[in-house]
């Protein structure tokens, strides 16, 4: 049995139609299959990679922390250099209100734990979301994710959920004394790269403080350099209550981080204590990655770049008359075309050209890029030139 039929037999599947690259080794742009070909990773493990794959510092990190000890006990008995480290230089690059990391599992659990971390200091049940957002896949993230297809077939899912018109200011006034939090991705992702206005994130702030509902910003996604600043947030001169992180924060690795206040944190030590519980959260060598790639963020990525690089892919793609529109803020990018099926083709095409792209679960009309933020731009002019063969060799 091949190893393709092996995955297809041992391993649970979410796509019928799976990528299946088999995978040997990454590195920087690229991953190579078992054959030797080379794959440009132009969506950097769906916006994870973003400081490309394996990159030295993050492996370094690991090395040295799998010499000194692994897991000892569960999140929050133990004090452990790589949680701290990585918890006080995450706090460094943060507003003086968000000063208390809870590092858990991955992006979805830090949502999780936000939800009920609102709950528990508001005393309130209402969560509000909007339209087209996308938090996660288990019960509380998917019950405030708006894709209504996804969670047909496991509902009952949370009760009191409200879902509002994503950037529209009139809806903000159904923010009222019952909400306990309004959750919203900075810039939505899984929608196709919607990017709201100043005027919207600013009304949406004060409406949140005037009521008392906590503002919670999901940049699972666009954090972490994505959108040309450290944080999405930091575009709109606006800070959350809370904050929730993921996908790139570990460099590689699998993390997501609940961010805070130590006041707000703190109620989850009481009334019950141990309030939210994780056992891995905060495993001392994924920090240690987290850790080197914030180093990495501080040390290497220039911001004003990862905006000219993305404007440049933008520039050279924006001719092609099949691509309808572009949605872009730093390097990510949606880009529009006539049907899911055209879509199909032309990221079926890059593949075996040697490019990956993807498309979007809420959006398939659309496919995505979010490359590694230090992609050069003799890369972004190939990758480029590549994804614009593959629509004029899948015209009808």
């Amino acid at each position: 049995m091949s190893k393709t039929n092996d995955f297809l037999s041992f391993q649970g599947q979410t796509n019928q139609t799976p990528y299946l690259i088999e995978v040997d080794r990454a590195d920087g742009l690229y991953i190579y299959d078992k054959k030797g070909k080379a794959f440009m990773d132009m969506i950097a493990g769906v916006a994870v990679n973003n400081i490309g794959h394996n990159h030295p510092k993050v492996i370094n990190a690991l090395k040295s922390q799998i010499d000194r000890h692994l897991h000892v006990m569960v999140y929050g008995e133990y004090v452990q250099d790589a949680q701290l480290e990585f918890s006080k230089r995450l706090c460094s690059v943060l507003p003086n209100k968000l000063n208390t990391v809870y590092p858990v599992n991955s992006g979805t659990e830090a949502n999780e734990a936000a939800l009920k971390l609102a709950k528990r200091i508001t005393n309130r049940t209402e969560l509000i979301s909007f339209r087209g957002s996308y938090h996660g896949s288990t019960h509380g993230s998917l019950s405030v994710s708006g894709n209504e297809t996804k969670k047909q077939a496991y509902r009952p899912l949370l009760p009191d959920v409200q879902f509002l018109e994503f950037n529209s200011i009139d809806e903000l006034e159904r923010i009222t004394e019952r909400t306990a939090c309004v959750i919203i991705e900075t810039v939505q992702g899984d929608a196709g790269v919607r990017v709201p206005s100043s005027k919207f994130i600013k009304t949406l702030r004060d409406r949140c403080t005037e009521v008392g509902a906590l503002l919670i910003f999901d940049e699972i996604q666009c954090g972490m350099g994505r959108t040309g600043k450290l944080f999405a947030f930091e575009h709109f001169n606006v800070t959350p209550d809370i904050l929730t992180l993921g996908k790139a924060l570990g460099g590689g690795m699998p993390i997501g981080a609940l961010v805070s206040s130590q006041e707000n944190l703190h109620q989850f030590t009481f009334e019950p204590m141990l309030g939210h519980i994780t056992t891995f959260g905060g495993h001392p060598v994924i920090c240690a990655a987290a850790n080197a790639f914030l180093e990495v963020m501080e040390e290497e990525i220039n911001f004003n770049n990862v905006e000219k690089l993305g404007a440049l892919i933008e520039s050279e793609l924006s001719s092609e008359i099949e691509i309808i529109e572009i949605r872009r803020i730093g390097m990510m990018l949606a880009l529009d075309m006539i049907s899911f099926e055209r879509v199909e083709k032309v990221v079926s095409k890059c593949l075996e050209k040697g490019l990956i792209a993807f498309w979007f679960l809420s959006h398939p009309d659309s496919f995505r890029l979010s490359p590694p933020l230090n992609i050069s731009e003799t890369q972004v002019l190939d990758a480029c030139r590549i994804i614009k063969e593959a629509i004029e060799e899948t015209k009808d």
